[in-house]
């Protein structure tokens, strides 16, 4: 086979999902014949099975995520599959074969690399598109709601966007662990949310959300705030003075600002931030507690097999814009075999 033969043959390249400019989801194109990656150090070569979207997949598409790539780049970074290779010096290596979940760069894609460090196994009996979500949305509202938001029985927890991943999961751990739930999301999506344990479920948008919720609970003693500036405000009013925790990890709506003055004066609460990736590098040994605490809910039943709408690769963009929009429930997947 000549050179050139070989640098095109079917096995060296795939599909993928790439982004070719910071103007959003309408740039993220559909390629063929993209060089499939090679684990490095410390990596496995993952096929993959299912990707999750995320809404920091839509700020990465307008480069509003920190620390995001740059284009052009394969889009996504979480998902699930089967191991092909293993890259040199990974530590008590899982075998090829083993099927796995977890985040790397370039999801959106028939191969990806991922840290080997990172990833957990699929559940016996889950499919690739049922695990995903285990390492980001389940993980991050595990660490909102334990280790920073120290949720105990009794409590009243506010989640707003409790219609998407990371919310819904926190809907179901919140009221496993004994708190009572008031949450938000657009009205279409009040009687799902209610479906999973919220008490009182809320429109983001009424402009007395805070007084509301102050009416019907006295108070949020941990407030989960994702969406940012349209509900930051309603979230430091709602927080019980000096004990009440907000525990922020997006700002879907956008940036919001809180001052000095605020904390001591106007809104005396506990302001946390939390990004799952960087506490992951930060503090390893918490990550791989919370990751140990996910199978063991696993295993108790807590925590159900996921049920994402999985859509063909080619319909990335289109679901990344309707994420962007709030058009969206639950967790969305993509298939790059399809």
């Amino acid at each position: 086979m000549r050179n050139d033969e070989r640098r095109h043959a079917p096995e060296q390249t795939m599909r993928a999902l790439v982004q070719r400019s910071h103007r959003g989801p309408e740039d993220l194109v559909l390629t063929t014949g993209h060089p499939r990656p090679a684990p490095g150090p410390g990596e496995y070569l993952v096929r993959v099975g299912a990707a999750g979207v995320n809404f920091a997949d839509t700020m990465q598409t307008r480069g509003t995520y920190g620390g995001g790539p740059h284009p052009p780049y394969t889009a996504g970074f979480e998902a699930a599959g089967e191991i092909t290779a293993v890259g040199a010096g990974v530590e008590r290596p899982l075998p090829v074969g083993a099927r796995v979940v977890g985040t790397g760069a370039g999801a959106f894609a028939q191969y990806m690399t991922m840290p080997a460090a990172g990833v957990l196994p699929v559940p016996a009996g889950w499919s690739a598109a049922q695990a995903l979500g285990m390492v980001l949305n389940w993980a991050t509202a595990l660490a909102a709601l334990r280790p920073l938001g120290q949720v105990e029985a009794g409590e009243t927890v506010l989640v707003h966007a409790a219609a998407g991943g990371v919310g819904q999961a926190a809907v179901r751990l919140a009221r496993h662990y004994g708190a009572r739930v008031v949450a938000t999301a657009s009205p279409a999506k009040h009687a799902a949310v209610a479906a999973l344990g919220a008490e009182e479920v809320l429109d983001r948008r009424r402009p007395d959300l805070a007084a509301e919720i102050e009416r019907r609970t006295g108070g949020a003693d941990l407030v989960l705030e994702s969406v940012g500036r349209d509900t930051f405000e309603a979230s430091l009013s709602a927080a019980r003075p000096v004990t009440g925790r907000v525990v922020v990890f997006g700002a879907a709506s956008g940036d919001a600002a809180i001052s000095t003055h605020d904390l001591v004066f106007t809104h005396p609460v506990q302001v946390k931030g939390l990004h799952i990736g960087a506490l992951a590098e930060a503090a390893p040994a918490l990550y791989r507690s919370l990751l140990t605490e996910l199978e063991a809910l696993i295993a108790d039943g807590v925590y159900p097999p996921g049920s994402p709408t999985v859509h063909p690769l080619a319909e990335g963009p289109e679901v990344l814009r309707s994420l962007e929009k709030g058009r969206t429930s639950g967790k969305h997947a993509l298939d790059p075999w399809r």
